[in-house]
């Protein structure tokens, strides 16, 4: 069954020529909107936040994005579809082209042109004993790849998932289902595979089973960006709370905190909230970085303006002198 056409531009309401910052601009909006945190129906909220993911995953990323647009109108013509790797395998690796999978927070549209596949397995065939005497020939089954949506949450506390394998059984030809639960462990990272042994395609002839290989991506958060097990967070300012300083509420993975502003705090200076970030290897975790915006308000009131007006006039500081 052919896979169907996502339209990643419509998703995520944006022209088909709408650049990198609003292409941004849009996820952003949306995934606020629809994150299981805050979506009123956590069932819907859930499945489109998916979808906003994997059309930011794609028109986020240029060479995606050019894959994507080069698709077209002619994006299930034979000739667009992938091409399976040509090797020393049984002619059996086209079935990988076959392989669905539910769950995971991809489509199999996005599986189908810019996710992993089923991949050949390094087990080649060798002669059996059949027990009378004669051989037959045992072959292992091919490794399966795919792609897996976790969410920050999901890398804080780590989770279980149930994901819904169907592929063709190499033996009879006919669609299998299969259900299959996947541990994700916390502090996953970014592109690591997580293995489930024997659940790849069925071995011959007395053969091992291949492996099922989950390739890990992040699901993208509207608030935090990832670098390692570290967090950042743009955190906007007005001018008077970046001068004098204040105490203002910024999320976290953990909640609402507290976070003082010191006064004389400048645009780009990074604020750091210890043990805030993701797990590490050691079992600690990161840190959460706020990074400073300072907005200023882009209209005044007459009354207003006359504040600012006195403020420039008595203020000695002058940001073009050197100090």
């Amino acid at each position: 069954m052919p896979a169907e056409f996502k339209d990643y531009y419509e998703v995520l309401g944006v022209a088909r020529d709408a650049s990198g910052e609003e292409i941004k601009k849009a996820f952003r909006k949306l995934a606020r909107k629809y994150h299981p945190d805050v979506a009123k129906d956590k069932i819907t909220g859930e499945a489109k936040f998916k979808e906003i993911n994997e059309a930011n995953e794609v028109l986020s990323d240029p060479e995606k994005r050019r894959k994507y647009d080069q698709l077209g109108a002619n994006w299930n013509h034979p000739e667009r579809q992938p091409t399976p790797p040509q090797g020393g395998f049984r002619g059996g690796y086209e079935d990988a082209s076959e392989v669905r999978f539910d769950g995971t927070g991809f489509s199999d549209f996005f599986e189908q042109f810019f996710g992993s596949r089923g991949r050949p397995s390094d087990g080649f065939g060798r002669p059996r004993a059949d027990g009378m005497g004669g051989e037959t020939f045992a072959q292992r089954g091919y490794d399966i790849e795919g792609d897996i949506l976790v969410t920050l949450d999901e890398i804080l506390h780590g989770s279980t998932r149930t994901i819904h394998l169907q592929r063709a059984d190499p033996r009879t030809g006919q669609s299998v289902m299969q259900t299959l639960r996947v541990k994700i462990p916390p502090g996953v990272r970014e592109s690591q595979l997580i293995r489930l042994a024997g659940k790849g395609q069925a071995g011959i002839g007395g053969g091992d089973s291949g492996n099922l290989y989950l390739r890990v991506k992040f699901a993208q958060h509207p608030d935090f960006r990832v670098r390692g097990a570290d967090l950042y967070y743009d955190l906007d300012l007005a001018p008077w709370e970046a001068v004098l300083g204040a105490t203002v509420n910024m999320p976290t993975l953990d909640g609402t905190v507290s976070l003082k502003i010191p006064a004389g705090t400048v645009a780009e200076q990074q604020l750091r909230l210890r043990q805030k970030g993701l797990p590490t290897s050691d079992g600690t975790r990161g840190d959460l970085y706020a990074v400073v915006s300072i907005q200023v308000p882009a209209h005044l009131t007459p009354e207003q303006r006359v504040l600012w007006g006195q403020l420039a006039t008595k203020s000695t500081f002058n940001p073009r002198q050197p100090s």
